[in-house]
């Protein structure tokens, strides 16, 4: 195959210099600014700012309540994940055997992934809502009191609904890919020697997309920890009683509301350091070859 090649160098670095300015703009310098900021204590009138080394770190570390938003992170990350990723695994299930209307069943799937996540988190306020919403009334005819405002665990188990059923469609486009790639002839040999469907997939499917399994537990958990800020900013602020903030929540909150500007900055440096951390994991273990006995 012939490789094209550039005459000047400077040409190329033209090319380039478009992503390597939005790059700087909007990821190094930001991260820059956090990194510094971070070592840094504003006055209580914002005047001024007093450099005190890794105060701020040591500060969270002894703070309780950024232990319970590590925890409540964690654990929201965790269901999240969970629950979307196997929402998705059995719906493409499902599109790889339906015969009829497939293309509109996945495009339906696909649908919720083009929904903002303040949208699909207004939506879902107007269904939930403890005075007017419709599928409240329902709860209600079942003997559920409802009221995620109040209730801290319903409102938890609120949110992990709608960021997960935000990113079924995400999960779920991967999951069928990964399921179209199998060579046909090898299900089809199991299912001549009297395999079901079940074992076929437990035995056969699962154990041969487990890299996608793997490269998506890492991308949900890093959507969980940063993409849902917009959901639980429309549907909870946090509340009720900080039962719903994570640590992107607990960032906004301390530095925009809180006015701790170091403090906050030293939180987004641990969640840059946990994503790098993750993202580590996944171009370590992703690619590689997976054997079966």
């Amino acid at each position: 195959m012939k490789r094209n090649q550039f005459n000047s160098s400077a040409l190329a670095y033209f090319l380039i210099a478009p992503q390597i300015i939005i790059t700087f703009v909007f990821f190094i310098w930001p991260a820059g600014q956090a990194f510094y900021q971070s070592f840094l204590v504003e006055d209580a009138f914002g005047l001024g700012s007093e450099f005190v080394w890794f105060e701020n770190f040591v500060y969270l570390a002894e703070d309780e309540y950024y232990r319970d938003s590590f925890g409540r992170t964690a654990f929201f990350s965790l269901m999240v994940a969970f629950t979307s990723m196997s929402f998705a695994l059995v719906l493409a299930g499902f599109a790889e055997r339906a015969t009829r209307g497939v293309l509109a069943y996945r495009t339906l799937l696909i649908w919720p992934y083009a929904v903002a996540p303040v949208l699909a988190g207004a939506l879902w306020v107007f269904m939930f809502d403890p005075s007017l919403g419709i599928l409240t009334y329902y709860l209600k005819l079942f003997g559920i009191d409802w009221n995620y405002k109040l209730n801290g665990n319903q409102a938890m188990a609120l949110v992990i609904a709608v960021a997960a059923w935000k990113q079924i469609a995400y999960n779920f486009l991967f999951f069928l890919a990964g399921i179209h790639a199998i060579p046909r002839s090898m299900i089809e040999a199991a299912a001549i020697d009297g395999s079901g469907p079940i074992r076929r997939f437990w035995t056969i499917i699962f154990p041969l997309i487990s890299p996608i399994t793997f490269f998506l537990l890492v991308i949900n958990t890093v959507y969980a920890f940063f993409d849902t800020f917009g959901i639980i900013h429309v549907m909870t602020q946090g509340g009720p009683a900080n039962a719903t903030e994570i640590l992107v929540y607990k960032v906004y909150n301390d530095g925009f509301v809180g006015l701790d500007l170091g403090g906050s900055a030293a939180q987004s440096v641990i969640l840059m350091i946990i994503v790098i951390f993750l993202t580590g994991i996944q171009f370590r273990f992703v690619e590689k070859k997976v054997e079966y006995k």
